[in-house]
């Protein structure tokens, strides 16, 4: 079945004002929406548009009838979103599986309740994601080269006049001088967020740098000094900026991203995305945010080897389709791009008539450009849906699906890895 499926965006403070009703055609309301949930997740399940008086949400569909609308009987394993980032987000980190579950066993133990504020763990689950970006977008992904860092801290102390924030921040190039640089990471990251006064000297240093030293001055990157000067203003006094040094700076343009693994801290900073993860909610902050930062907890997780490639590269299955297909298996995305009689969004070399695909599990579909129609004609009753900008769609597992239209639009299934063998692979 074809079913049309909607939700309420979220509004969060580091939401933009007008990115996501711009996408979704509707009237902004001036208030900050941040995600838009395409999924099952008991957050903030979508709902079944239309389908009753009664509101149905995505499941209560699946749980009335696990087997026609699930996952091989079970809830969906991914959780699609829509991001549109106004302000910088929480530096963060995400669990493994193995580490999910000892976390949230812990707390459970200690009593800790489920919506406290020092809560990590809401559910016993990893939470790998990916992260496409669908205009500009900037974030921070991964440790990058300790040298790289410390040249950069150096360069900081150089614009310092001299006295305790200078010092500071040549302490914090020290720290990462380690022979091992996973070890000197780690020892830096214990300073950075332990909230000592040699860190608030060096927060303050970098502060009063990017406020008043020009670029060409400082000698930065320029996309560094720019991620420098948004995080002062967003949270100034807030040590999560020293941390960022250490991490890969990216500017994505429209169709790139960036895929987040078990460990790998992270903060988006800027733009609107598509997202797809694994359903979970497990977030471990360290730093930018007023939040609880269990600075213990952080550094059980984090890993601190130096990510070589920030950027997840797609996969080109052939025109008009590209897929990212991250090692894990809760979740893939791919993106369509149409080009129709009627009207031409794309130019013909980079996308295709028509496109089938696959659906013996469960898809989730946002259409982003145009308009694009859904057909199953194998199906024993024929389906058929059109699905303009801003809405999307839950297709049940089943017959293969036929897209054609004039347009763009991200689908989101299970990994190939989920179930070996069981689908015809996207990329054939």
């Amino acid at each position: 079945m074809l079913i049309f499926i909607e939700n309420t965006p979220r509004t969060y403070a580091w939401g933009s004002v007008d990115a996501l009703p711009e996408m979704l055609g509707t009237a902004a309301t001036g208030e900050p929406q941040a995600e838009l949930w395409l999924g099952a997740h008991p957050g903030n399940p979508a709902s079944v548009a239309k389908a009753t008086k009664q509101p149905r949400t995505l499941i209560d569909l699946i749980e009335s009838d696990p087997e026609r609308w699930g996952v091989d009987g079970r809830d969906l394993p991914f959780l699609m979103k829509v991001l549109a980032i106004g302000a910088p987000l929480s530096l963060q980190v995400h669990p493994n599986a193995v580490q999910a579950v000892a976390g949230y066993r812990a707390e459970e133990e200690r009593g800790v309740a489920r919506d406290a504020p020092e809560r990590s763990y809401g559910d016993p689950h990893h939470k790998p994601e990916l992260l496409v970006a669908l205009g500009e977008m900037t974030a921070l992904s991964g440790f990058r080269p300790v040298d790289d860092a410390r040249r950069d801290f150096r360069l900081l102390a150089a614009s310092v006049p001299a006295g305790p924030s200078r010092e500071a921040l040549h302490f914090a190039a020290d720290l990462l001088s380690a022979e091992e640089p996973s070890t000197g990471r780690r020892r830096f990251l214990a300073w950075a967020l332990g909230a000592s006064r040699e860190t608030a000297d060096a927060v303050r240093g970098v502060s009063a740098v990017v406020r008043t030293v020009r670029d060409a001055d400082l000698g930065l990157d320029p996309l560094r000094t720019a991620v420098l000067r948004n995080l002062a203003a967003a949270h100034p006094g807030d040590a999560g900026m020293l941390v960022s040094v250490t991490l890969h700076a990216l500017r994505l343009q429209p169709g790139e991203a960036i895929f987040l693994g078990a460990g790998q801290l992270h903060a988006y900073l800027s733009g609107i995305g598509v997202e797809v993860m694994a359903s979970s909610d497990n977030v471990l902050r360290a730093g930018l945010t007023v939040k609880h930062v269990d600075v213990d907890e952080v550094q059980r997780i984090v890993d601190t080897e130096e990510l070589v490639e920030p950027k997840f590269r797609a996969e080109r299955c052939r025109p008009g389709l590209v897929a990212w297909r991250p090692p894990v298996p809760d979740f893939q995305l791919m993106r369509v791009r149409l080009h129709g009689a009627e009207e031409e969004v794309f130019d013909a070399a980079h996308s295709a008539e028509q496109i089938d695909l696959p659906a013996s599990h469960p898809l989730v579909l946002i259409a982003t450009e145009g308009r694009v129609v859904i057909e199953r004609p194998a199906a024993e009753f024929a389906e058929v849906a059109v699905v303009k900008r801003g809405q999307s769609l839950y297709v049940s597992a089943g017959e293969p699906i036929l897209i054609r239209g004039h347009g763009e639009a991200f689908i989101a299934t299970v990994g190939e890895s989920f179930a070996p063998g069981a689908d015809t692979p996207v990329c054939r």
